[in-house]
């Protein structure tokens, strides 16, 4: 049997399903919040060695690295330290109530300390997103010799930002 090829369309047409004419549109909101965050990663020791007699000034370098979110302003703090007395000026390492002065510093040559005044004597930056490497100078300057012993001391590093 044959059929006109223009009756077939129509019989399927007939049986295909209305047409939907009408549309509605809705909004979807999406968010994120990126909050600010600093950390430090670590900080290497300063070991001024081992001496006999502190008859020259004794230099040591540590590395702090910290992380901060992309584009955040932060500044890092250095506290006196633990040393009975100690100042951000003079902090103190001491063995059984005998001292080691020595100080730290935000410039190879020395002259500007670190301590925990933000704009006076901090280290100011911006953070990336990615780890950043900053040196810490330390010295531990011409002074009497304290008994023989092992000196230490702990130095707080806090960022504000």
């Amino acid at each position: 049997m044959k059929y006109p090829i223009f009756g077939l369309a129509a019989v399927c047409a007939a049986a295909a399903p209305a047409a939907m004419a009408a549309t509605a549109t809705g909004t979807l909101n999406v968010s994120i919040t990126i909050a600010a965050t600093c950390t430090v990663i670590s900080a290497t020791s300063i070991d001024f060695g081992t001496v006999t007699a502190i008859s020259s000034n004794l230099d040591q370098n540590s590395s702090l690295t910290v992380n901060c979110s992309n584009a955040t302003p932060y500044n890092i703090g250095l506290s006196a330290g633990g040393g009975s007395g100690a100042t951000v000026a003079t902090r103190k390492m001491s063995n059984a109530g005998n001292e080691v002065s020595y100080s730290l510093y935000r410039d190879a040559a020395r002259t500007q300390i670190w301590g925990e005044t933000i704009g006076t004597n901090t280290v100011a930056g911006t953070g990336t997103g990615s780890n950043q490497v900053i040196t810490i100078y330390g010295r531990a300057p011409v002074q009497s010799t304290p008994p023989a012993g092992s000196y230490s001391d702990s130095v707080t590093v806090t960022i504000t930002y």
